[in-house]
Formats: structure tokens, C-alpha cells, sequence
């Protein structure tokens, strides 16, 4: 880990960040952030724990980006950039130097290329979901499973015309010996203008045609709409998925297709569970009290189509306190309740160290709380 880190600091070495780049200098940039908290997490089993967790709203991170001018309204792109465990120091992925992203590309007057490993726009799209950014315990959408990240992505975003502005990602699969495994696809619609934003965004993969004896494919699709009004935004998105899977930790704890590329965006297409599709729903607000504090609260539902007895609800409330342009304090309040057959959990914007699993998830009413600190740089 030491020596991975000084490799990240020494290719950041110099580095001077500039409002603009002349033709031909290069800007090569070290940021990242930290975010800590103490996180509390009651069972209607009678089950509790008390933890310290990296990552409630940001995964702890570390990376380096930069660029070049090209000239003629073109900028070559960079960004390497590694997750790592502020409560124990670890890296959030041992076999990977840069977990998160890894790209190069190209910006010009019709729009940005790159290729890579990179984030996916429902990754992205977060902020658009609900006043947590779709990170907390409170968020289903969180709960439920967020695609992350994907390795070999060719991805094209369009110059935004009319408030509107497409991007589209196209994964390979790069599986030798794999047959008919197809890509991993993405899609997104995004429009904005001063008081509204709206959009979708969907991803879909192809099992592997030798192995797979369950043919759906895993798919995700969201559609959000946002409104600015005085001091806060309302938030309502809605989702549709199939990507969702029991594991040794509860139900409904695990992804079919993997929310992080692993191995090489591909999945066999043998688990029964790609036949169950959820319908999610979520509303959300806050509002700003002052300069310094904005609070917040969410309501979503959770639905088993299948008639499965997998469906959960649930809420959250909290707030945000600016200590400074790059500081804040945190506070949530949640709450998640599973159906007889539904066994979500709690997740951060990374999954707590210190989480209940298996009797204590399945069918019961999870309560949590998060206190914690956020720090960019």
C-alpha cells in the first residue's frame, strides 16, 4: 500500500493546478477526499453494532488527473484513481494500483472520448436521485445495488445542446474462451436548465451464451426528475432491475452481473434470481437553513414483481454542516424494513465494516444511524 501510494504522489509530483491550459503545457493534478464516520446499526432480531466505517457519502480515495491542449478546441484527459479503507488504511481493492478509475481521453468541440476503466452514469448520475446523493443507509437505491465501475469502456458524451446531452458507454467483455458474452451497455439522457433537471439513465449485459441456462439479461434503468424551488430541491426517481442476488449475507445481498467489473463485465447467466425484476420508487427533499446547514428527508418503496415477498421500504433524515469550503459534518437517521422474504441491508457510498448479516438482515426492521466527517482535497 506504501509504495502504491508514493507511485500516485510521485506522478502528481510539481503538480500546479491552473484555471486553463495554453497549448502544449500540460496541468497534472493529486486530489481525493476522506470520509469517516461512526456508524450504528440496530435489528428488530435484538442484534446491534456500533462501528467505525470509511465512506457514508464518499469512498475514501485517492487519485491524480490531468491534461494537455491540444490546440483548435482539443484537450487530451487523464484520471487514475485508487480507493482506500480510512479506518484500517487498506486498499478497497488488493489486486488492482487505481480500483476506481483508470482512463485516457480526448475532448474537442463534438463532444469527449475515453477509454478505460470507468464510472458508470448511474454511478454518476447519484446526485440527481436524492439529497444523499444516493449514498446512506436511508437510500433503497443505495441498498439495493449500485453498478459502479466497468474495465475496457469505450464511452462518448455529447456537447450539451438545448440542455440536453447523451452519453453512451460500450464495456468489452474480453472473456478468452467465452462465447457470445456480450458487452456491457449504458445510456444516458440528461437535461437541465435554471430550475429543472431530468433524465434516464440505463445499463444492460448479455449473459454468456455457453454456460448460461437463464437467459435474461441484467439490466438497470432509472428516470429522475429534480426541481430547484427557493432554498432546496425535491428529488423523485424511479428504477427498474433484475440485478440482484442472495449471498451468505442476507436475501437480497448480492449483485448477478458485479457493480465493479469483476471478472472482466462478465456473469455465467445461471442464477434463477435474473427472472425477478424490482421496481423502485423514491422521494426525496431538503432544504438550506443557513449558510452553513442544509437538511433533508426520503421516503422510497421497493417492489418484488415476482410476488416473491422480497419487497422493503424505507426512510431517512439528515443534515449537512459546511465547516468550510472543503469540510463538512454529517448526521443520518434510518430506517429500512424487509418483507418476509426480502433480506436488504444498509450500505454507505462504500459497505460498512461493521454491518448485521444473515438472521439479523432477513425479514427484519433495520435501524441506522451515521456521524461522521468529510474532508476533500
Amino acid at each position: 500500500m506504501k509504495q502504491q501510494l508514493c507511485l500516485v504522489a510521485a506522478l502528481a509530483g510539481g503538480a500546479m493546478p491552473a484555471p486553463a491550459l495554453a497549448q502544449g503545457q500540460g496541468q497534472t493534478t493529486l486530489y481525493g477526499n476522506i470520509d469517516e464516520y461512526v456508524g450504528y446499526i440496530r435489528s428488530s432480531s435484538g442484534a446491534s453494532i456500533i462501528g467505525l466505517n470509511d465512506g457514508a457519502i464518499l469512498r475514501s480515495r485517492l487519485g491524480v488527473r490531468g491534461g494537455e491542449d491540444l490546440g483548435g478546441g482539443y484537450q487530451f484527459k487523464f484520471t487514475l484513481e485508487q480507493g482506500f479503507a480510512t479506518d484500517s488504511g487498506v486498499m478497497a481493492d488488493s489486486s488492482r494500483l487505481f480500483d476506481r478509475q483508470a482512463w485516457i481521453g480526448l475532448a474537442g468541440p463534438y463532444g469527449e472520448w475515453r477509454i478505460g476503466r470507468q464510472n458508470t452514469e448511474i454511478f454518476m448520475a447519484g446526485g440527481a436521485i436524492d439529497y444523499t446523493d444516493r449514498t446512506t443507509f436511508g437510500s433503497l437505491f443505495n441498498s439495493f445495488g449500485i453498478p459502479s465501475r466497468y474495465d475496457n469502456d469505450l464511452y462518448y458524451k455529447s456537447p450539451r445542446l438545448q440542455g440536453a446531452q447523451l452519453t453512451l458507454h460500450y464495456a468489452l467483455p474480453e472473456n478468452a474462451g467465452r462465447v457470445d458474452n456480450g458487452p456491457v451497455v449504458q445510456a444516458m439522457l440528461d437535461w437541465q436548465e435554471a430550475l429543472w433537471r431530468a433524465g434516464y439513465v440505463g445499463l444492460a449485459a448479455r449473459p454468456d451464451g455457453a454456460t448460461a441456462t437463464v437467459r435474461n439479461r441484467i439490466v438497470y434503468h432509472n428516470v429522475y426528475v429534480n426541481y430547484q424551488y427557493g432554498k432546496g430541491k425535491v428529488y423523485l426517481a424511479l428504477g427498474r432491475s433484475n440485478n440482484n442476488t442472495a449471498s451468505a449475507n442476507g436475501l437480497n445481498t448480492a449483485a448477478i452481473l458485479s457493480n465493479i467489473s469483476s471478472p472482466n463485465n462478465y456473469f455465467a447467466g445461471t442464477d434463477l434470481n435474473a427472472a425477478r425484476y424490482y421496481n423502485l420508487a423514491q422521494v426525496s427533499a431538503d432544504y438550506r437553513l443557513g449558510p452553513q446547514l442544509r437538511v433533508g428527508a426520503l421516503y422510497g418503496v421497493l417492489h418484488d414483481t415476482s410476488g416473491g415477498g422480497a419487497s422493503a421500504r424505507g426512510f431517512n433524515l439528515g443534515g449537512y454542516y459546511d465547516l468550510s469550503r472543503r469540510s463538512q459534518l454529517y448526521a443520518f437517521a434510518s430506517r429500512l424494513t424487509n418483507n418476509r422474504n426480502a433480506g436488504f441491508r444498509f450500505s454507505g457510498s462504500a459497505g460498512p465494516s461493521a454491518n448485521l448479516a444473515g438472521a439479523d438482515v432477513n425479514g427484519q426492521k433495520l435501524t441506522g444511524l451515521q456521524i461522521g466527517i468529510l474532508h476533500k482535497f
